[in-house]
């Protein structure tokens, strides 16, 4: 699989701080990204892991290389290994959500 995905089971609302803490606690340093109601971005990759919670809206990833699309709602986390192709299409509400990056190693 190129992504791992981790449904919200929780139930309940969605806070950013409860997920801005959670991403804090691995470790992460979180920052806010949104796109705008039906965005699309074409398929690229990037040279670090992303860690991606949606808050508000929903957005599907598209995974060319696997044939698979996910799409994300409140409290979903999805993490994209570093150099996978993907691409992303926001929901019709558009999207709201914390990412984090994990970059390589590098000595």
């Amino acid at each position: 699989m190129t992504y791992q995905l981790t449904r919200w089971q929780w139930g309940g609302e969605v806070r950013e701080d409860d997920l801005r803490a959670e991403m804090r606690s691995q470790g992460l340093a979180p920052y806010t990204w949104r796109n705008g109601p039906n965005d699309h971005l074409s398929v690229h990759s990037r040279s670090y892991t992303r860690i991606i919670y949606v808050i508000r809206g929903s957005a599907t990833f598209h995974f060319p290389d696997a044939g698979e699309d996910v799409t994300l709602h409140p409290g979903d986390r999805l993490e994209i290994p570093a150099r996978t192709r993907h691409a992303l299409t926001a929901g019709p509400e558009g999207v709201y959500g914390l990412e984090a990056a994990i970059h390589p190693r590098t000595y």
